[in-house]
């Protein structure tokens, strides 16, 4: 079974860094990407960064330049390097995973349980 475990959040000052970490315990085999999604109070969960399986990966444009996503898949983990953080990057950050299974020909969504990343002077 998949189990996503997260790490690295914390509080930081406008134009600090954090990195965040996520393991999955589960198969590598059935893995297509790992990313990371973040919900701000009030607001929808809003996807951050992904990476697949042959590492291309996607960055929702409010954080391009500023955040970098990196993926061990022989350890099946991923992190997500957070520079020049901004008030607007407060959230919680999930981890996520998408695998598909061949015998059933279905995709199946996983999340982590979440990491909270604040910032603020």
């Amino acid at each position: 079974q998949v189990q996503l475990a997260e790490s690295g959040g914390g509080a930081v000052q406008p134009g600090g860094s954090l990195r965040l970490s996520c393991v999955n315990s589960g198969s590598i085999f059935e893995v297509l990407t790992m990313g990371w999604y973040r919900q701000a109070p009030g607001k929808q969960r809003e996807l951050v960064a992904d990476i697949t399986n042959s590492l291309h990966t996607n960055y929702a444009d409010s954080v391009k330049g500023r955040f970098t996503i990196s993926r061990d898949i022989a350890n099946n983990t991923v992190a997500l390097q957070m520079n020049d953080l901004r008030p607007e990057d407060t959230a919680i950050y999930y981890c996520h995973l998408q695998r598909y299974v061949a015998v059933s020909g279905l995709k199946y969504e996983h999340w982590g349980q979440g990491t909270q990343v604040t910032v603020s002077s």
